[in-house]
């Protein structure tokens, strides 16, 4: 691992270099489509320049890279991850697995190595979906994937997705053509923190991603009658926040007792018109519901919908459940994780394997091609916060096991298709 330090260090040097590149004054925010988003896209393109592969931007914004075999015809394997964040963000939630990709690519192309097949390097611009409620646009269009009624999507400003895209010199009328033809796959990979605590407790740098939680995110609107607050009896109310308000720790109370690894989160919660002295008539709140398991997941949104309109009706509120985004369950790729876990035990790393309950670009992926994860460890799980954090010693870990990843993969992958 010694001889591997000073590539994490590179690696370390190029995330604070990223984690500079922010649309706010304080902490760290890249939205699609904003100047921020579109400087960190610009700080890729230099570094994969630099490596020796051919970039280009397509058409949604996706910083593409590839190196090419030297046989025609040979499959693709895509390394990727994104490089926009939420609000306030850490630095290691997605630029991690871009810049450990553009490592694993300078890293074969200095030793003069080849490869049987082509690798292309995406930095996808829009995992989070903070902007227009978009998560994995980027990847869906690499997917083939994309669905063309986000693009009248607005943000806050009113800007809708389609111009949003014009205005960063995309295309939106060219989508379709920047996905990668389903002959062309061999597989995916994605190197990302894990998010979550089992490999801090474990003090172990990597774990082995057996497959990703199904979500379901739905946008639920409570509308009462607004009125004034020091005038309205209390039993003659029709208070649309007690609703939401009630429904939010019924939520918490039904997932948490449920004991199947269901989770369920309001974490966006809207008042119109609101004033201290105002009954709120209208509330808007978002609802996220995750399990690995289908069943699970699909029994818990139709509990916690059926909750949601029964605590309306008790309270005198129309109540509207509008569905804004589904996945199903994702399993990783059972040959891919076998020689992933191969490298992790013959690195000489305890073999830990987890279920991600975050979202990645694997799971639009996974519709396409095989699909593979590794986790990195990260300070006692914190993401989506500002004290993210990776040791240097995790990284120089990581770097070991995914040479040696790539490595069997050529082996399995010798001859084009």
């Amino acid at each position: 691992m010694k001889g591997t330090m000073p590539r994490a260090e590179k690696i370390l040097s190029r995330i604070n270099e990223l984690a500079s590149i922010s649309e706010a004054p304080k902490g760290i925010t890249r939205r699609y489509g904003t100047a921020a988003a579109v400087e960190a896209g610009e700080k890729v393109q230099e570094w994969m320049r630099a490596a020796g592969l051919q970039v280009r931007v397509d058409a949604i914004g996706n910083i593409r890279g590839i190196w090419k075999a030297e046989s025609a015809g040979a499959g693709r394997l895509v390394i990727a991850s994104h490089i926009d964040t939420v609000m306030d963000a850490g630095r290691w939630d997605g630029p991690l697995g871009v810049v450990m990709g553009l490592d694993l690519l300078e890293h074969i192309i200095g030793s003069g190595g080849r490869l049987p097949f082509d690798i292309e390097l995406i930095a996808f611009c829009d995992e989070e979906g903070v902007r227009f409620h978009t998560t994995y646009l980027g990847s869906k269009v690499v997917a083939g994937r994309f669905e063309r009624d986000m693009l009248d999507r607005k943000d806050a400003e009113g800007v809708s997705l389609r111009e949003a895209i014009g205005m960063i010199g995309g295309k939106a009328e060219e989508l379709e053509e920047d996905a990668i033809p389903s002959e062309q796959w061999l597989g995916y990979f994605e190197i990302h923190i894990e998010q979550g605590p089992v490999l801090y407790e474990k003090k172990a740098p990597v774990a082995l991603v057996k497959g990703i939680a199904g979500q379901v995110r739905a946008e639920v609107v409570f509308s009462g009658m607004a009125g004034h607050a020091g005038t309205v009896p209390m039993e003659m109310r029709n208070d649309a926040l007690c609703g939401a308000a009630e429904f939010i720790l019924a939520a918490e109370e039904l997932a948490g007792r449920a004991g199947s690894g269901l989770v369920a989160t309001v974490g966006k919660l809207q008042i119109a018109n609101a004033a201290s002295n105002v009954i709120p008539g209208e509330v808007v709140c978002s609802v996220d519901i995750r399990s690995a398991d289908e069943g699970v997941l699909s029994q818990g949104h139709l509990q916690l919908r059926a909750l949601c309109e029964s605590i309306g009706g008790k309270r005198g509120l129309a109540v509207q459940w509008k569905v804004v985004q589904a996945s199903s369950p994702v399993a990783c790729d059972a040959r891919m994780n076998e020689l992933l876990g191969k490298s992790i035990r013959g690195a000489g790393y305890e073999m830990v394997e987890l279920v991600s309950g975050a979202g990645h670009d694997a799971v639009p992926i996974s519709a396409v091609s095989p699909v593979c994860m590794m986790f990195v460890r990260c300070y006692e799980g914190i993401s989506h916060h500002p004290q993210e954090h990776v040791e240097t010693e995790d990284l120089a870990a990581a770097i070991v096991v995914a040479d040696e990843f790539i490595h069997q993969l050529s082996e399995i992958w010798k001859y084009p298709l």
